[in-house]
């Protein structure tokens, strides 16, 4: 009588959390997408004014510790959109204002900020993010934006797939349901990096 060999599972660790360190002069601050044209819709399961407010209160932490901050943009023109054959897409509400690509003013940008402007979800593909970030000698981002499922998830996957260390402002970020936000950070983000709250990153940094 032959025997087999159980299946292999892959079982969910819940570890204690992991103690957030940050060296001030290996981390960055990436901003994701808090520009007028989509930071004006509702956000869950923290509104877009709450991750805008957040979001900012992170870039002036970072830039009083002289820490360097990206704020990155999405701009795209019809021959620049992505078209994919797919079952469902992004449908525009109206046609896009002219401010439509410009920062939130809580967020900047200020003068020592690094501008990345991207035509896709993701920051770094077919962007200068990652040139930027190993030429400064940068190993570590802080996180957030919007939507937690879409550019902040397709910006972690990129910076975890190219060795950076990754801390996530979790109530700096929000998707369009608590749903999807919350998959996103139990699921993915807590097996790529840490997720902290923004007090918890400022507290940190000491300011």
């Amino acid at each position: 009588m032959s025997s087999s060999s159980p299946p292999t599972t892959f079982v969910s660790a819940s570890n204690p959390p992991t103690p957030l360190e940050v060296v001030k002069l290996k981390t960055a601050l990436v901003v994701i997408d808090l520009q007028k044209g989509i930071a004006q819709f509702p956000t869950e399961p923290y509104d877009s004014k709450t991750v805008v407010a957040n979001a900012a209160r992170l870039a002036d932490a970072f830039r009083k510790n002289n820490m360097t901050v990206f704020l990155v943009h999405v701009v795209m023109g019809d021959a620049d959109r992505l078209k994919p054959v797919s079952d469902a897409s992004f449908q525009m509400r109206g046609p896009p204002q002219n401010d439509w690509a410009e920062f939130m003013p809580e967020i900047g940008p200020r003068e020592s900020d690094i501008i990345i402007t991207k035509k896709q979800w993701g920051a770094f593909y077919g962007t200068e993010l990652e040139l930027q970030m190993r030429r400064r000698g940068l190993d570590t981002i802080v996180l957030c934006g919007i939507s937690t499922i879409y550019g902040v998830e397709s910006t972690a996957r990129f910076a975890y797939e190219y060795g950076f260390q990754l801390i996530f402002a979790e109530d700096a970020m929000g998707a369009q349901t608590a749903e999807a936000h919350n998959n996103s950070v139990n699921y993915v983000f807590k097996r790529m990096g840490r997720v902290r709250s923004t007090q918890e990153i400022l507290d940190v940094l000491g300011k």
